[in-house]
């Protein structure tokens, strides 16, 4: 194994062959659903070759073999010999698994463990045709002596063997030795060392440099012009044919690629998926004239096999080149730190702002304005470079819903909308467990068994949409699907029985206040458990998590119709709005995506409901909370003023007041981590630095009702 090469080139394969894996996953799902999709049969023959191909670079044989077995499989597919069957899918994702195991290692760089033997085997098995007589029929007979423009036209048949490719090159040697000149001939063994070659299963580099020769014409390449440049000047000298084989023994990788096209059709080399977007070396090294052509028959047969060829191959490649220079490769801890910097100038432009709001001088207010105008482009533009589409967590749910509809005898669909909608690089990797579980809920919990369904008068098929939209400066993320629904009732019930609840209180639950039982820890529906659920852990872990990142998950259900659950996270974790308040004379933060609404409060005209003060607006009744009797040292002793302000703040489903002192206005604040001694504070997410110069500590809702409400 060579994890010791170039680190570049190591970088590269992982970063090509992460990318063609990731693919991979969704493209054999969807093969599923349309197996006669021939363009998908041969990119995923193309996905498989290619990192094949990477891997046999890097010398990694357990995942050549893999892959290897793998791409056979889809050559026999794409030429109609063998239908895809879930039987044959459940093996070749297997296959994918272990090629995704065996790259992590590598990611890791550690030697990649070798894919079981079984599962190799059973690779193999689908590799043949569905029936054995077929082949014997069908094989072709190779001809004795095989032209050039034959061996072009082999793209459709797959990979040529061992025995075509000598027989290929004793053609070749015989061609050379009847019907060229002696000069020529330097560079071809005779008939007898041929078949000498061909017994060693060995090709000689003079061989290989004949063959690159007779398929492309003399000249096309680098080592040709050197070689009879070389020739005509000492042609009566044994050091210049020397001089000439060492001058041709190296082949560039683009000639290796184009050799492979002609072998094996295009597109079907071992960088076939990167391969377009290379750019090309020059035909001939600097300082080489243009050769002048020798009339040889071989020479005419290969411009005619070269005329034969779509001469149009290189020019995608000239003109893809500038595209490949356009890009570059960053590491993200840069991007973190370029962020941390902005974020740093966010602050100063609070502060500016702030004593500029002070000055009457008008040069400094423009100033000022146009400092707002850059930093905020300059956040927007900073922000962008950390973004990724949330298609990087979406595309895993087809398999996953796939695996888990199988396994537990369902028919499920999955749509999904809006995958090309971009957020925060770490929000992208953060939402990713979550939304696995709940689209694995959806799919155990939700959608019914087909005969279940047919009874309810509903298509056999399940649907789970998954979509994801842009709303101002957030992400909603919702999962749909056309299931049973959840019962109120159950829920209740269940609520009493695990002692959530007492039975007047569960009785009092709304509906919806019902629905979000399941968040509670411990709390499932499922009277079995199975190794897909019914334990209880996971919904409230999800919960945490999507509050951990300022993020509310509401669920909204109807029985027979299906559930809905909506997610809405902030579109970065680095910057956040917020609404500034005053308790006595401490600045507070509070996260915008948590306010509702405010107003103005007498606080003489408050009610007492079950021991807590309430306040009713717009027959609406919303607990009030009075955050200063927490927060500031000594507030619990002072008199208590006639009117406040009020902030609604919503959590999940629930909704509540708190009383502030004075309202300062939104800001955009940058989240810094508290010291060590606040760490872990209940009902604080952080601090940051105000306009004004201050410290304010930013207050987490969630937190802060749980462990003082």
């Amino acid at each position: 194994m060579a994890l010791d090469a170039d680190e570049e080139i190591l970088q590269d394969f992982l970063v090509e062959a992460g990318e063609i894996l990731e693919k991979l996953s969704e493209q054999l799902v969807d093969l599923e659903q349309h197996p006669d999709d021939s363009d998908l049969l041969n990119a995923i023959f193309r996905g498989f070759h290619t990192v094949k191909g990477g891997a046999g670079f890097l010398q990694l044989e357990a995942l050549v073999n893999c892959c290897h077995s793998a791409e056979n499989v889809f050559d026999i597919l794409r030429n109609h010999k063998r239908k895809v069957t879930p039987e044959l899918m459940d093996v070749v994702l297997e296959a994918l698994d272990n090629v995704n195991a065996m790259f992590e290692e590598v990611r890791n760089r550690e030697e990649p463990t070798p894919a079981p033997d079984e599962l190799i085997e059973a690779l193999d098995a689908l590799a043949k045709p569905e029936s054995e007589d077929a082949p014997a029929a069908e094989a072709p007979t190779p001809a004795p002596e095989p032209s050039s423009a034959e061996v072009g036209q082999q793209g459709d048949q797959g990979d040529i063997t061992d025995e075509e490719f000598e027989q290929l090159l004793d053609a070749l040697a015989d061609e050379k030795s009847d019907g060229q000149k002696p000069a020529g001939n330097e560079q071809v063994s005779n008939p007898a060392e041929s078949a000498g070659s061909s017994d060693s299963d060995e090709i000689t580099d003079d061989e290989f440099e004949a063959l690159l020769d007779q398929l492309h014409g003399k000249g096309q390449f680098a080592g040709a012009p050197a070689e009879e440049e070389t020739a005509k000047a000492d042609t009566s000298t044994s050091g210049g044919s020397e001089k000439s084989s060492a001058d041709a023994d190296l082949i560039s990788d683009d000639e290796f690629e184009n050799l492979l096209d002609e072998l094996h059709g295009k597109g079907a080399g071992p960088s076939a998926g990167s391969s377009d977007s290379e750019p090309k070396p020059a035909p001939a090294p600097s300082g080489k004239a243009e050769p002048a052509p020798e009339p040889k028959k071989a020479e005419a047969k290969a411009e005619s096999t070269a005329a034969a060829k779509p001469a149009s191959a290189p020019a995608p490649a000239r003109e893809a080149a500038p595209a490949g220079e356009t890009t570059v490769r960053v590491d993200t801890k840069r991007l973190d730190d370029i962020m941390n910097m902005v974020g740093e100038l966010v602050l100063v432009r609070n502060r500016l702002q702030r004593l500029g709001s002070e000055s009457e001088d008008e040069h400094m207010h423009k100033a000022v304005a146009n400092l707002d105008v850059v930093t905020t482009d300059l956040q927007a533009a900073v922000m962008q470079t950390r973004m990724q589409p949330i298609k990087k967590v979406f595309g895993r749910f087809p398999r996953v819903v796939r695996d888990l509809a199988r396994s537990l005898k369902k028919e499920v669909n999955l749509v999904m909308h809006g995958e090309e909608t971009d957020l925060d690089k770490n929000l992208v990797e953060a939402l990713a467990d979550p939304l696995v579980h709940l689209v694995r809920n959806s799919v155990d919990h939700g959608v019914e068994a087909p005969d279940v369904r047919e009874k309810a008068g509903k298509p056999r098929a399940g649907t789970v949409t998954l979509s994801a939209e842009q709303e101002g400066d957030h992400i909603l993320l919702s999962i749909v699907d056309d299931g049973a629904g959840m019962d109120p009732n159950v829920l209740r019930r269940k609520a009493v029985e695990k002692g959530l609840y007492d039975q007047d209180a569960a009785d009092r639950l709304t509906d919806n206040e019902c629905f979000n039982l399941i968040f509670a820890a411990g709390f499932s529906t499922k009277d079995q458990i199975s190794d897909v659920s019914g334990r209880g852990v996971g919904m409230d872990v999800v919960k945490t998590k999507i509050g951990q990142l300022n993020g509310q998950i509401n669920i909204m259900s109807e029985q027979g119709k299906g559930t809905s659950i909506i997610i809405k996270v902030p579109l970065t974790l680095a910057i956040m709005p917020t609404l500034m308040i005053m308790l006595g004379d401490q600045s507070f933060a509070l996260p915008l995506v948590n306010v509702v609404e405010i107003f103005h409060l007498d606080l003489t005209k408050t009610n007492i409901v079950d021991g807590k003060e309430c306040i009713v607006v717009r027959d609406k009744v919303f607990p009030l909370f009075h955050i200063k009797r927490w927060l500031v040292h000594g507030a619990a002793g002072q008199a208590e003023p006639e009117n406040a302000h009020v902030v609604i703040v919503a959590m999940g489903t629930k909704q509540v007041g708190f009383v502030v002192d004075q309202l300062i206005g939104q800001e955009e604040v940058v989240i810094k981590p508290l010291g060590r001694a606040l760490q872990g504070t209940p009902g604080m997410a952080g601090a940051t630095i105000t306009g004004d110069g201050r410290i304010a500590l930013i207050i987490d809702v969630p937190s802060l009702l749980q462990h003082y409400g």
